[in-house]
Formats: C-alpha cells, structure tokens, sequence
C-alpha cells in the first residue's frame, strides 16, 4: 500500500491548547511565497485527521502558500480523549484554538479549507470568527439546505456512544483506487456520537443552523456530484453563504480528497485563492464571491 502521508514534504509540528491538539504546519516554498498572503487552515472531516490533506498540501505548498493542518481532539496524533462525551461544540472550540494560534504566530487571518464534518464546522465558526475566506469541499449540509433539497428515503438511524470508523471493504469507487481505499483504510478512526447527532441527517440530526448574515468573508463551495439533488445542494449551499460555486460530476465524497481527480479542486482552489489575493490588493474591486 503507498501510504501518502509518509511522502508529504517535510514540516513541523507542534501540540497547542490544554488538550495537546497536533497542529501541522507546512512552509510554502519560498521562491513564491508573499508575506501578506493568508495562511491556510485545513480542517479535515469525520473520522479522519491532517492524514486526509496528504495529496493536497504539496500544491499549496509549491504555490507559495503556507497551511496549517489541525487534528481535532482525539483525531490522529491528538492526545486521545473520550469520544463518547465529545461534542460538536468542543470541535468549534478546537478550531478556534487553531485561529487564535495561527493569527498569533502569521499576524493575519486565516482562509479555513473545511471538508465534509469540518466544512458544517467551518461554517459555524464564520458566524462568530473573523476568518480572510472559507472553502468547504463536500461538507455536510446545514439546516437550511435540507429543508430546501432533504435526503429522499432517508432512513436516519440513532448513533451509539461512538461511531465506528467505515469499513471501506470495497476495492474501489467512481475516482479511487483500491490504493486510495487502502490509504483511508489504515488510518480511520471512530467518532464521536454526540457529534453525528447534532449535524448528520443521516444519524437522525435536526441539523445545524447557519446564519447566513454573519458570514461575510469570501467563499468557494465544491462538491460531489453524482445526481441532480447532490448539484442542488451544493449550489444552495453557495447561495446560502454567498459563495462561488463548483460541482465535480462523477466524483466521490473522499475522491475529492485522496482519489483520482482530487487535483480538479485543487487547481480550482488555487485559481480562487489567487483571485482572493488579488482582490485583497486592490480594495476598489469585488471579492470574488458570486
């Protein structure tokens, strides 16, 4: 099995906040890399942990740009805590951790790079935190664009204590090998209950609400897509944030991290992330948005 996370460019780490959560931080390289550009936070998804941006980080990197990739408590390198009094609210305050220590350290804000779990994340913290952008790749939908696109035939059952961490005994998908499913595979872990069921619709969740008016700074949805209703989502998540949107037909949730076509949202995000700096040097024009 090619294990990608033992072929990322080398970096530091370090442990941050009371509860040692590991912090990753990748240098871009310094032929491109422009001081006032944001850093990037990447904030990974359910079960999961910094090991799921492995393909992702080195293009950032080679495009000058520096990213911080947090594990949530009890994720990966994380001290391990007990998942079954964790709760989706101890991961905002995780994420804020990450915030407070990168703005202290950069002196400028973030960009925060949420996927699935870390994208419904993601958005909740807009509403409160200053943040220079927000990217959600595949993430989880909130209240709103359930009522507006639901689940059809959904039938949503109770988490446990913990959720188990998937199987993925398939041997492979629309855009992943059974390389990249091994890859998941060796390092998924379990979850906590509490969290499942405040925002997966899946688990039986209300779901979590976004206040659209609170979240000002620019944006950039991509998602999934695989029918009508997975496009529809993704663009009313767009129009709920006030974001710029882009739908990868024939892609699979994780795909869009680890699998085949991952550098198409890659390259998007660097296009965007360029056009955000460009912007941000120049006051009189618009923030890509819409």
């Amino acid at each position: 099995m090619r294990d990608y996370a033992k072929e990322r460019p080398e970096h530091t780490a370090r442990y941050i906040g009371e509860i040692d959560l590991f912090l990753e931080i990748f240098r871009g390289s310094s032929g491109s890399e422009r001081p006032a550009r944001p850093p990037l936070l990447f904030v990974h998804g359910a079960f999961t942990g910094s090991w799921m941006w492995s393909k992702y980080v080195p293009h950032f990197m080679s495009a000058g740009w520096n990213a911080y990739c947090i594990n949530l408590r009890g994720h990966y390198k994380s001290r391990s805590v007990d998942f079954t009094k964790v709760t989706f609210e101890d991961y905002l305050d995780d994420i804020r951790q990450a915030i407070s220590e990168i703005v202290e350290e950069c002196a400028g804000l973030p960009v925060v790079i949420g996927f699935s779990m870390g994208g419904i994340l993601s958005q909740k913290l807009a509403e409160s935190v200053e943040i220079a952008g927000l990217v959600l790749i595949d993430s989880s939908i909130s209240r709103q664009v359930h009522d507006e696109v639901p689940y059809q035939e959904l039938a949503p059952r109770m988490p446990g204590l913990v959720v188990p961490a998937p199987a993925r005994d398939e041997q492979c998908s629309a855009d992943e090998t059974l390389e990249d499913i091994a890859f998941q595979r060796k390092y998924l872990s379990m979850e906590s209950g509490k969290a499942f069921a405040a925002f997966s619709f899946h688990f039986g969740a209300r779901g979590i609400s976004i206040e659209s008016g609170k979240i000002t700074c620019p944006g950039l949805v991509i998602a999934a897509v695989n029918n009508e209703d997975d496009d529809r989502r993704g663009r009313a998540t767009a129009r709920l944030i006030g974001s710029e949107y882009l739908g990868l037909r024939g892609t699979t949730h994780t795909g869009l991290l680890v699998g085949q076509r991952y550098r198409e949202a890659v390259s998007h995000i660097i296009e965007w992330l360029a056009r955000l700096e460009d912007c941000s040097s120049q006051p009189s024009k618009p923030r890509p948005r819409r």
